[in-house]
Parts: C-alpha cells; sequence; structure tokens
C-alpha cells in the first residue's frame, strides 16, 4: 500500500489503517481500539506503520484537525484532552512544505517553509536560510495582483528551487566564502545567492507597466490588510503547498545595518525602497526623484561593471567584534566624566532664523527671531540685543520628531519639528536662509531628538553628512562636458515614476538625471546604496503603514497613519494631518474582540477608540505591538531574538 504525502484519516479509524487521500474508511473498525483514545498520541501511528512496513522518516510529520484548524504538536496529551471525537477529520502530512516566495528585488524562490509554527518563526527560518539579519523586521504578505495582458497568460514564471537545502536550528548560518555553506555546494546555487545580493538593473518599461501601483491613500490601506496574522501558521490562514507569498520588510526601523554582515539583507532593503519610489508608495519631490533616479542609474552601472560579494574573514571579525566590545568598555567608563566636561564646555548656536507655526484657517506666515540653541533646546527672542533677557519661548526638543523639508534649486530650507504635547503634537516650522546655516541647526536638532548636545562628538559628523546630501541635490550646470548630455544606456522610464514621463519628454528628464548623476558618480556600490536608503528614510511620509478606520463618535472614515513611533489621524479628503500621538506617551492599548474596536490610552486623559474598515484590527494591533518590540532590542540584546515578547505585544488575547 503506497503513502501519500498527505493522508486523509477518520479518527476512529486511524488506529487501524493507513489508507491514500479521498479513500472512503469503513468506521466499523473504530469499534477494536476504543481505549486507544486514553493513549498518547505520540504511540498512535506506530502499530500502523510498522504493519504496513513502510520504511520512511515520518519525524516531520504530524496531525491537522481540519475542522478546527489545528495541529496536534503535543505528543504527550491523548485525542481525548484535544477533545476528538470519532467523526473528526485529521490529515496527516509534513509539517515543512513548498512555499513559493517573491522576494523584494523579484525574483521567486521555491523553498521549504514551516506550515505548523507561527509565521513569526516560520519568517525567522526563511531568513536563516537567506542569510539575512534581524527577521524580526519582515514577514509575510498576500501578493497584489499585477495587470496582466491576454498575451501574458502563457508566460511562465522563472523559480529558483531552494527546497533540497536543509534546514538548520542555527541562529546564524555557517559562512563559506561569505556566503552560507548550503549555497556554495554547486555552481548553480552560488548563482542564486549572487541574485539575492547583488542588485538587479532597472526594470524595463513594460515590466513597471504590470506592476500594481496605488492610486490613492486607500489603496495603500488596502495593500496593509493583506500581511499575515504572525502568532498563527500559514495553514490556519488558508495558505496550501506551493502557494505564493512576498517576503518584504514589514516593521521600517532598522537595527544595525552593516555592509559587511547584511549583503542579502541591504540588497533586499534597496529593492522595496526602490520599488516603493517608482511605483509612488511613498511621496518625494521632483528633486528628490531625480536623485534616486540617478543613484539607480549609478547603482546598476557599478554592480554590472564589478559585481561585488563581501567576503569575511573568521579571525578579522572575532578581533573587531573583540576590539567593538573593549571600546563599548571604554566609553562606558568614561561616560561620566565626558558628561562633566560636556556640560562645563558645550557649545551654542546662535542666529537669526525664521519660525512659523501651522494653524488651520491662518494666513500667518514665518517671523524672524533671534534663535539661541543650548543642550537640547532652542530658546527666541525678538532681537539680538534682547537675548540676554527671558525668551519669547523655550522649546525642550528632546523626544520630538525632526524632519526635512528641502528644495536646494528654490533655495528652501526647512526644518520641521514635531514636539510632543499632552493633545497630540505640535508643529513647528523653522526656516534658514542658507545651506551652511540649514546644516548646522538640522544636526543640532537631531541630536537634541535624541538627547545629546552640540558637545556629543557626532554633530560634526552630522552636519558633514547633511551637506553631503545638499550637494547631491544641487544642479550641476558646469558638468556637462563631464558626462554626455544625453547617454543612450540612460533609460529614464526605469528610473523615475511614470507620472513624470506624463509631464516631462525623455529629453528634458536625461539631463536632469545625469546632473545629478555627477554629485554620485564617484561612490562605491556600497555607499550609492546606503545613501539610497537614507534619503528614502529621510523622506517626511517613510514608515507609514495606512489603515482607513471609523474612530467612535465620528461619522466619516478617516486613515491612521502607523509610524514606527508614532500614530497620525489623517482627513481621508483633504489629507491633512489631524492629530499625532506618540507611543512613548502611550499608557496602554485594548483590543475589543468582539466588536473588533482598539482603545487606546494616552498620558493628559487622552483617550481614542476605532474600528478598522481595510483591514482587521488584529494587523493594526500587531503593527503597534511590534514596533514598541522593535524599540527594545538593545546591542546586548541583539543576537537574541526575545519571542515570548514580541507574541506578548502582538498576538493578542490568543497569546495570553
Amino acid at each position: 500500500m503506497q503513502f501519500s504525502n498527505s493522508e486523509v484519516i477518520k479518527s476512529g479509524d486511524f488506529f487501524t489503517s493507513m489508507v491514500n487521500e479521498g479513500q472512503v474508511l469503513n468506521t466499523r473498525h473504530c469499534l477494536k481500539l476504543q481505549n486507544t483514545y486514553s493513549s498518547h498520541l505520540l504511540c498512535v501511528p506506530l502499530p500502523c506503520l510498522s504493519s504496513a512496513e513502510i520504511k520512511r522518516d515520518w519525524s516531520d510529520h504530524a496531525l491537522w484537525w481540519e475542522q478546527k484548524q489545528q495541529w496536534l504538536l503535543r505528543t504527550a496529551w491523548s485525542l481525548e484532552k484535544y477533545g476528538i471525537h470519532a467523526d473528526a477529520r485529521l490529515v496527516f502530512m509534513p509539517q515543512h512544505k513548498p512555499l513559493r516566495l517573491g522576494l523584494p528585488n523579484g525574483i521567486t524562490l521555491r523553498l521549504r517553509a514551516c506550515y505548523s509554527s507561527p509565521v513569526f518563526k516560520t519568517v525567522m527560518g526563511i531568513c536563516r536560510m537567506l542569510n539575512i539579519r534581524h527577521p524580526e523586521e519582515l514577514s509575510l504578505l498576500r501578493p497584489v495582483e499585477e495587470k496582466k495582458k491576454k498575451k501574458d497568460k502563457d508566460v511562465n514564471e522563472e523559480i529558483y528551487d531552494l527546497c533540497e537545502v536543509p534546514l538548520t536550528s542555527a541562529s546564524r548560518p555557517c559562512l563559506y566564502n561569505g556566503m552560507p555553506a548550503h549555497f556554495a555546494d554547486s555552481a548553480q546555487m552560488e548563482s542564486i545567492y549572487k541574485m539575492l545580493s547583488i542588485t538587479q538593473p532597472p526594470p524595463a518599461p513594460e515590466v513597471l507597466a504590470k506592476q500594481y501601483r496605488p492610486a490613492s491613500v486607500v489603496d495603500k490601506a488596502h495593500i496593509n490588510g493583506r500581511w499575515l496574522d504572525s502568532s498563527r501558521c500559514l495553514l490556519q490562514q488558508g495558505i496550501q503547498e506551493n502557494d505564493r507569498l512576498w517576503l518584504r520588510f514589514k516593521y521600517l526601523t532598522f537595527y544595525e545595518l552593516d555592509p559587511k554582515y547584511d549583503v542579502v539583507r541591504l540588497t533586499q532593503l534597496y529593492e522595496q525602497a526602490r520599488w516603493a519610489i517608482l511605483l509612488e508608495d511613498i511621496d518625494c519631490t521632483e528633486e528628490e526623484m531625480m536623485l534616486f533616479g540617478a543613484l539607480q542609474y549609478h547603482i546598476s552601472k557599478v554592480s554590472q561593471s564589478e559585481p561585488q560579494i563581501l567576503t569575511t574573514n573568521a579571525a578579522m571579525d572575532d578581533l573587531e567584534s573583540a576590539l567593538q566590545c573593549l571600546e563599548v568598555k571604554m566609553e562606558g567608563e568614561s561616560s561620566s566624566a565626558s558628561e562633566m566636561l560636556e556640560n562645563m564646555t558645550a557649545p551654542e548656536l546662535n542666529d537669526y532664523l525664521k519660525i512659523f507655526r501651522p494653524k488651520r484657517l491662518t494666513l500667518k506666515g514665518y517671523k524672524q527671531y533671534w534663535f539661541k540653541f543650548q543642550d537640547t533646546s532652542i530658546s527666541y527672542f525678538k532681537s539680538k540685543e534682547e537675548s540676554i533677557g527671558e525668551p519669547i519661548q523655550q522649546i525642550n526638543l528632546k523626544g520630538c520628531e525632526v524632519a526635512p523639508d528641502v528644495n536646494v534649486a528654490a533655495q528652501k530650507f526647512l526644518i520641521r519639528l514635531l514636539i510632543p504635547a499632552p493633545e497630540g503634537m505640535n508643529e513647528v516650522y523653522l526656516r534658514c536662509d542658507n545651506d551652511q546655516q540649514y546644516a548646522q541647526w538640522m544636526a543640532a536638532c537631531r541630536l537634541a531628538s535624541k538627547g545629546k548636545s552640540l558637545a556629543d562628538s557626532t554633530f560634526q559628523s552630522e552636519i558633514q553628512s547633511i551637506r553631503s546630501f545638499l550637494a547631491m541635490q544641487k544642479t550641476n550646470s558646469g558638468s556637462h562636458g563631464n558626462a554626455p548630455a544625453n547617454d543612450e544606456s540612460i533609460n529614464t522610464y526605469s528610473l523615475v515614476s511614470p507620472r513624470y514621463h506624463k509631464k516631462y519628454k525623455v529629453k528634458q528628464l536625461t539631463p536632469r538625471i545625469l546632473d545629478a548623476y555627477q554629485n554620485v558618480a564617484q561612490l562605491s556600490l556600497t555607499d550609492a546604496v546606503m545613501r539610497f536608503l537614507q534619503i528614502w528614510q529621510s523622506l517626511p511620509d517613510f514608515g507609514l503603514s495606512y489603515v482607513v478606520v471609523r474612530f467612535k463618535g465620528s461619522r466619516k472614515d478617516e486613515v491612521l497613519g502607523i509610524a514606527p513611533n508614532r500614530l497620525i489621524r489623517i482627513d481621508l479628503g483633504v489629507g491633512d494631518v489631524v492629530k499625532t500621538w506618540r507611543y512613548n506617551n502611550m499608557k496602554q492599548w485594548n483590543v475589543n474582540w468582539d466588536i473588533r474596536q482598539m482603545a487606546i490610552e494616552f498620558e493628559g486623559n487622552v483617550n481614542i477608540a476605532f474600528g478598522c474598515v481595510t483591514a482587521d484590527c488584529k494587523i493594526v494591533h500587531e503593527f503597534i505591538g511590534g514596533y514598541i518590540f522593535m524599540s527594545t532590542r538593545s546591542r546586548e540584546k541583539s543576537d537574541t531574538l526575545n519571542e515570548e515578547l514580541f507574541h506578548k505585544l502582538t498576538g493578542g488575547h490568543e497569546a495570553l
């Protein structure tokens, strides 16, 4: 009698016979082994297997209870303890099955994934196989259907098979020549790893045209309703063998991005960022779009001419790790002395700036004041002469949000500050006169938001980083002689989002991209990728995941933006931000699972409640809990992932 991978069994007959899928079973045999219900589940299949003389490794197999959508994995439990009766339908199947996995760079892998563990643990196994650190930042997403033309129906997708890769429980894969050992077994496997770790060429225009492009914030909200539940397994969510899912970065707060160890992680993150820009999933200015296009062109050019996979040397890694630990120890020992010195010699910034507090139904513009920056606070006065007395206002920037609003060509240098307040967030704009002034004050604001003063050792490097960012955005009118004005290798349709092709002709776009390219042409491949990600993360809407909700007491739908450190209430009609609440002001959040409504309490007796329209409230609950979990990560605990804490924060009532 042959034995298929998935056997359908009536629970009573399971103890007397094993049959092929779909065969009608004789329930009269149940009477012969009535006492078996009280025996341990682990012992049940053994007599059947030995009688059929089947020689096979069944260690990965387990029972799946279809009616209850539940795996029977506790082998010490009896069927009676599980509450199983004779009419139950059980399926004896492997826990690991093939899954088609779409990566951010468009490559599809076929690999063995665990269908019995929570998705969180399944993603950990996948990332371990692909050599991606910090798997807690990623999750699985049901794919959005691409627009297909009639002639494309018969085109077969190329799938790279990794089903033969052995699964390992080690936290980190054993590396050989810079890649996991299972990718170094053959030339074919090595080529697959190169595809994972080297950026893909810019997409062809027809490929870009087929991709789903969200037309509104509501469309973006519908995509977030496709995330799988991290606390339930694949089979519980209707995912079957060989189904297709996407692996994506879900929590956009990235811990320890190190080009030396994160080759695959950085490449896939760059690809996800690039598609977000090209498909207009995140808004950016025209100037930023040209810079993104120039960086894509440069990255593609360098990666094709000099494909690089970083290699690691074990001895050097150990040495660097030891030096790093020594450095941390020395910093800790000298921290008290440095803090004392910092307080004694902390420098100040003083200058005239313009300030603006945006409020509804107001026509007031910017007003100029004399500003003083000291420690982590800014104070402003009517004039320099009055700065000896009391300031008009002092604003503490510790814990605030700092976002750039810059257009170099238009000489617009704004610093957008979101200051925590009991009722939400207060918005303040500072306007600088030039790029030099902007670099200094922006660097100071960023440090102050982290609780650091101007005496911090990173102040000058932060200024330099901002200046180089501004330099890349400057149009270099005198550089046309260094590069061809119409480079045939530039396909502008692959480098900028489609709306710019409706606005400009190719002859207009090419010189602008080449102008921006002159400022990034000297960057290495790794530096260019890191710079692309840095600019992406500095966009005002970066990290926002949208969900359409209905707030309690409201008669209309609104949008809830979920960011790594705050929640944003957005008016669906006009797109204005109504309120902002920070996680560090959150006292507690609860979910009423019966009516599917979330209630959140903040400091200052601020309470909000809402029901979700475009996604299950479990997804919103998981986003909030997940981001709070991400904020608990520290350098000392970076190698160990606290799965129990993650499920407590994201699992809801099922995790308790």
